[in-house]
């Protein structure tokens, strides 16, 4: 039996891509069965994009996306009872719902309907922390997994429409889990199995969760992870968790209190067939907290049939994939990536979705690519920190080992600036592979800009975005709320119709929703970046507009300045506006790079674009997900740091006072 994975069923292997487990669930008592999806096309069709209908469908999902999206959702998804309208757009903007009168259940979306045709496929092949192993589990032992826990959530007393916290590490266990919730009717919150205790109950208390689902502790990069103490110490303050439900992954015990359940334990002795829930396709399936622009983490909702259909059509065209590939997304489940690209787009789809639980670089750099050797992986999905951070240690690492089954790249999380994406592609991929620049938000579901789809061997243009998935109809608006027509044109990034994947609203909080997305350009979505649309009408996004400086009366992206100053070979990637920059290496001539660092600005972009002030630092606030708090550094440099706000969501918080005592030292500097 392996750690973390109960019923007795799955195997620990090294690099074998066989089916585990012989057998067929019987389908639960009382459901009636539902045909399985049929493929049609185009627009519902769950097989490969025909030959030349990518225009017509991405021109009927223009024109039409009630009628696309509604033979999309009949085509793709089982039901048990059947939609009578695919979209109400509501008022104000904001409130559009889908797929009203429907109802279904995504765990058996996702897992039912593969278990009763190929139950011996592998699902998920989970690649521990510890190198060169795997665990490959079927269909049907993830559908067994997922109704023990099910039944365990239900017999302490786990209700449709509950709340409950995921603070888990990676595996098949989280991700049964999530499912489990969405088997029962409760709304899962997972939480990045890294955050404080202080940010997981503020999570907590947001959301109401009555119970949390934890591992007793968890392993990442070599190093153990104090889960089980971090949620006893979040839940002192939060008196609406009834249970805690605690799975080993680690031989080690720890502390068990009186509402501490040993998971396991509980499962063992659970029912192996738990009828779905039938839900209402507006009903919530999850919240996910997302870092807001006041410090106070906002708790996106996303509801049940749009979501799935939206997360499972944009995994199979924009990684073109094909029956029998193995999908590597090596996000972690507490972010959105891991939802949408890991768990419920692959699994709608029928997939093997692998789980990477540990880190890029151990045990070694080499690690992703001796993953994608062993376990044979044909779309690779991943960050561009990551990417950036590998650059630095060579070929060597990537060369090592054979990438010859990719197909597909992806690039996630934030823009990729020209040399990460180059190395990506001709070292990684070998200049072969598709390379996806994706765009999108946890507020959106789904991946809303990209490459892929497109026409036939349509071009791919390195760092850009560039196309919108089908339904998605980009438009940039300027400071006075007007469309900007034609094409070379920057502004402010918004979409012009609702589409089934988009957030419903924030958690207590309507308004909030409302004014963050919705007020700046009324009827329109706004996204909060910007963006440039180039002579050929591709998009690429230039950052947030909360990142937006004006120079001269220019206003440009940080992303765009950004990409500028890394192509210097002395600094590391992702300075920031006040050109806030880590150097690779110490060195003596720091007056010397400045000088050269803004002589590159003025080359690759405007001398207006020259940043005045240039401050090094030893390293940037970055969240656990690699992205950089902008907003700390302009509290910063606005001389606001008395009111830093969250500052729980970061790596490691002791930065903050590095930077300021840095930005103390520079001051006194060029004052004198």
């Amino acid at each position: 039996m392996v750690q973390g994975v109960p019923g007795g069923g799955v195997s620990l292997v090294q690099g074998d891509p066989g089916e585990r487990c012989p057998g067929v669930l019987p389908r639960p008592p009382g459901r009636v069965p539902v045909p399985a999806r049929s493929c049609r096309s185009p627009a519902g069709a769950p097989g490969a994009l025909p030959p030349g209908e990518y225009r017509a469908w991405k021109e009927r999902a223009a024109r039409d996306p009630a009628g696309f999206w509604a033979d999309a959702a009949r085509g793709w998804l089982r039901w048990d009872s059947p939609f009578h309208t695919a979209c109400q757009p509501g008022s104000p903007a904001g409130s559009a719902r889908w797929f009203l009168g429907g109802r279904l259940n995504v765990s058996v979306n996702c897992l039912d309907q593969h278990v009763e045709k190929s139950p011996n496929r592998v699902a998920l092949i989970w690649e521990r922390d510890e190198p060169g192993t795997a665990v490959h589990v079927t269909y049907r032992e993830l559908l067994d997994l997922t109704c023990r826990l099910a039944n365990t959530l239900k017999k302490y007393g786990i209700q449709k429409g509950d709340r409950v916290a995921i603070y888990m590490s990676v595996s098949p266990l989280s991700v049964a889990a999530m499912l489990a919730c969405a088997r029962i009717g409760a709304v899962h919150t997972v939480v990045f199995a890294g955050f404080s205790a202080e940010s997981l109950a503020g999570r907590i208390m947001d959301s109401g969760c009555k119970a949390v689902i934890t591992y007793n502790q968890g392993v990442r990069g070599g190093r153990t992870i104090e889960l089980k103490a971090t949620v006893d110490e979040a839940v002192k303050n939060c008196p609406s968790i009834r249970h805690v439900f605690v799975a080993q992954r680690t031989d080690n015990k720890v502390q068990m209190g009186d509402r501490d359940i040993p998971l396991e334990e509980e499962m063992t002795k659970a029912d192996s067939i738990c009828t779905p829930e039938s839900m209402d396709s507006e009903d919530v399936l999850f919240m996910l907290y997302t870092s807001g622009s006041t410090g106070k983490p906002k708790g996106i909702v996303h509801t049940q049939a749009g979501y799935l259909l939206y997360a499972a059509l944009t995994h199979k065209y924009v990684f073109d994939y094909q029956q029998g590939d193995v999908f590597g997304c090596v996000a972690d489940i507490g972010w959105i990536t891991g939802h949408s690209y890991v768990v419920y787009g692959p699994l709608c789809n029928g997939a093997t979705s692998v789980l990477f639980e540990s880190t890029p670089v151990y045990p070694d750099p080499g690690r992703y690519w001796e993953v994608v050797q062993r376990l044979k992986i044909n779309q690779f999905y991943g960050a561009p920190t990551a990417i950036r951070l590998l650059l630095n240690y060579g070929e060597e690492w990537v060369k090592k080992y054979d990438r010859s089954s990719l197909r597909v790249l992806g690039s996630v999380g934030e823009p990729i600036n020209k040399e990460a994406w180059q190395w990506f592609y001709e070292v990684v991929g070998e200049g072969r592979c598709a390379l996806v620049d994706t765009w999108w938000q946890t507020e959106t579901g789904g991946i809303c800009i990209a490459p892929r789809p497109s026409e036939e061997k349509a071009e791919i243009i390195p760092a850009m975005a560039m196309r919108p998935f089908f339904g998605i109809v980009p438009v940039l608006m300027d400071e006075n709320g007007e469309v900007i027509e034609g094409n070379d044109v920057f502004g402010a990034l918004c979409i012009a119709q609702p589409w089934p994947g988009m957030a419903r609203t924030i958690h207590g909080d309507h308004q909030r929703f409302i004014d963050a997305y919705f007020k700046a350009y009324p009827g329109y979505y706004f996204t909060g970046d910007g963006a440039y649309r180039s002579q050929k009408g591709y998009y690429q996004i230039t950052g947030r507009m909360d990142d937006i400086i004006n120079i001269s009366g220019h206003r440009l992206g940080t992303a765009e300045i950004e990409d500028a100053m890394v192509s210097s070979r002395q600094v590391e990637a992702d300075p920031c506006a006040f050109a806030f920059i880590v150097l690779k290496e110490q060195t003596p001539h720091v007056d010397h790079i400045k000088e050269e660092l803004k002589t590159i600005v003025a080359s690759k972009i405007a001398k207006y674009a020259v940043p005045d002030h240039i401050l090094v630092v030893k390293r940037l606030p970055k969240t656990r997900s690699g992205k950089i708090m902008r907003r700390l550094l302009r509290k910063v440099v606005t001389e606001q740091s008395s009111n830093m706000g969250d500052v729980t969501t970061l790596d490691d918080p002791s930065v903050v006072k590095e930077i300021l005592d840095a930005y103390q030292k520079y001051k006194e500097k060029s004052s004198s």
